[in-house]
C-alpha cells in the first residue's frame, strides 16, 4: 500500500466505525459470587421491599411519640430477628436494638444515649431529638423495583444490592476471547536476555493485563516471526477461536510489515489502517467472519492508547455497556509545544502538588516507563501546536 496522508481518518471516524462493527458477545448465568466486575445483562428487580419491615435505626427504647414526657414502663427487650410480642401502649414502652422490628403502637424511638432507667423496670427520657429514628418499611426500595439496570460494570455494592433483592444467580455478558499475537523476528519473551538485535516482548503483556481490566478473556498466541505464511497460519487460527485479535507490530511501511496482507488473506475486511493521531498512526481495524481485528503499532506506547482509545470501548461495548473512561478537567501545570499539528497528539501527564497537570518527560512511542510517571492523557487536537501554563485542558485517567 503506498504511505499517503489521503487514507488517513480521523480518531473520531475511527471510533465512530470500530463501535459500529462491535457484536454482541451473549449472556450466562453466574453465581452471586462469581459476577464481580461482569457486566449485567439483565435488570434486577427486587423480591422484597427495602427495609422489609418498620425497623431501628439506632439502640434505644420504642414508644408513643405522646408519651415522651412520661416514665415508662419496659415490656419487652426486641433483638434484630425476633419478631416483637407486645404492643406498646400508653405508658409502655420496649428496649429495641438497631435492626429489630418495631413493635405494634409504637412511633418513636429514643436513642439510649438520651435515656435513664429507673427501678421497677422503668425509663424516662432527659431529652429526644427531630427524628423518630425508624427505618421506614420500603423506604429504600418497593417491591419490583428496578434496583440495577442492565448494562452497567457490576461493583462490590452491587453484590450487596443483588443479593437483598435475591438474586443468587444473575445473568451476565459473556466476556469476549481476545487472541494476542505481536509480531517481529527481533522480539523475544521477557524470561529470555536479549541478544544486541532483539528486545522482549513487552506489548503482549500489556495488552493482555489491559484485556483483563476490561473484562476480556485474553489468550497470548506467542510471537509470530517475520515469516509471512508462519503470521497466517497464527492469524487464520486466531481468528477462527476468538470474538476478536489484537495483533502488534507489522502494520507500518517497512518490508516485513505484511500484517494488512495477511489479514486480507485470512478473509479480513480492512474498514481502515492509518488514523490521524500520535502516536498511533498505523492502525488497523477489520472484520472478519464474526470477528474484529486490530493491528496496532509495535511501539509499546501507541499500543497502550490506541488500546484504550479504540479497542477497550468495543470490548464494553460488545458486553453490552456504554462505557466511558474516566476523565477530570484541570490546568496544565507547564508549557508544552510540539513541531507538528498534523494529528491529535495525547500526551503523558502527572498531577502536580497544586492540582494541575504537568507532561512527564517523554521520549516517543517507545518510552513505555513514561506511562508509569503519568496520571493520565492530555489530548491537544488538530492544527494547536502548544498549550500554555494555565490552560484548562481534559485528563484522560490511565
Amino acid at each position: 500500500m503506498k504511505d499517503s496522508d489521503d487514507r488517513m481518518i480521523t480518531i473520531e471516524e475511527a471510533e465512530g466505525l470500530v463501535m459500529a462493527n462491535a457484536p454482541l458477545c451473549g449472556t450466562e448465568i453466574v453465581s452471586l459470587l462469581s459476577c464481580h466486575g461482569r457486566v449485567l445483562a439483565d435488570d434486577i428487580v427486587s423480591d422484597v421491599d427495602m427495609p422489609p419491615f418498620n425497623k431501628a435505626a439506632v439502640d434505644g427504647f420504642a414508644c408513643r411519640k405522646v408519651d415522651l414526657d412520661k416514665e415508662l414502663l419496659v415490656s419487652e427487650t426486641v433483638v434484630a430477628g425476633v419478631a416483637p410480642s407486645v404492643r406498646v401502649s400508653e405508658g409502655t414502652c420496649s428496649r429495641i436494638m438497631t435492626g429489630a422490628a418495631l413493635p405494634d403502637g409504637a412511633d418513636y424511638i429514643v436513642m439510649v444515649e438520651y435515656c435513664e432507667e429507673l427501678p421497677g423496670n422503668r425509663v424516662r427520657f432527659i431529652k429526644h431529638g427531630d427524628k423518630n429514628n425508624i427505618a421506614v418499611k420500603g423506604e429504600d426500595v418497593r417491591s419490583g423495583d428496578t434496583v440495577l439496570s442492565r448494562g452497567r460494570v457490576i461493583t462490590p455494592h452491587d453484590i450487596a444490592v443483588m443479593a437483598s433483592a435475591g438474586a443468587s444467580l444473575v445473568s451476565v455478558a459473556r466476556r469476549p476471547s481476545v487472541a494476542v499475537i505481536s509480531t517481529g523476528s527481533e522480539l523475544v519473551e521477557p524470561s529470555s536476555v536479549p541478544s544486541n538485535a532483539q528486545i522482549r516482548n513487552s506489548n503482549a503483556y500489556q495488552l493482555l493485563a489491559q484485556l483483563e481490566r476490561a473484562g476480556a478473556c485474553g489468550r497470548y498466541y506467542g510471537i509470530a516471526i517475520d515469516d509471512e505464511e508462519i503470521t497466517y497460519k497464527m492469524v487464520a487460527s486466531a481468528i477462527d477461536e476468538n470474538d476478536m485479535v489484537v495483533l502488534t507490530g507489522g502494520v507500518s511501511m517497512g518490508d516485513y510489515d505484511f500484517v494488512p496482507a495477511v489479514l486480507k488473506r485470512a478473509g479480513t475486511d480492512i474498514l481502515f489502517d492509518r488514523v490521524a493521531v500520535q502516536p498511533g498512526k498505523p492502525t488497523t481495524f477489520g472484520i472478519a467472519d464474526g470477528s474484529v481485528i486490530f493491528g496496532l503499532p509495535g511501539n509499546p506506547v501507541s499500543s497502550y492508547i490506541i488500546f484504550e482509545i479504540l479497542v477497550r470501548p468495543v470490548i464494553m461495548k460488545m458486553m453490552g455497556c456504554d462505557w466511558r473512561p474516566s476523565v477530570f478537567r484541570s490546568s496544565m501545570g507547564a508549557d508544552y509545544k510540539r513541531k507538528r499539528d498534523r494529528r491529535l497528539s495525547y500526551i503523558p501527564v502527572r498531577t502536580g502538588p497544586e492540582g494541575d497537570v504537568i507532561p512527564v518527560a517523554y521520549h516517543g512511542s517507545a518510552h513505555i516507563s513514561a506511562l508509569s510517571l503519568a496520571d493520565g492523557l492530555v489530548a491537544i487536537p488538530r492544527g494547536v501546536k502548544e498549550l500554555k501554563k494555565g490552560d484548562a485542558v481534559d485528563v484522560r485517567q490511565i
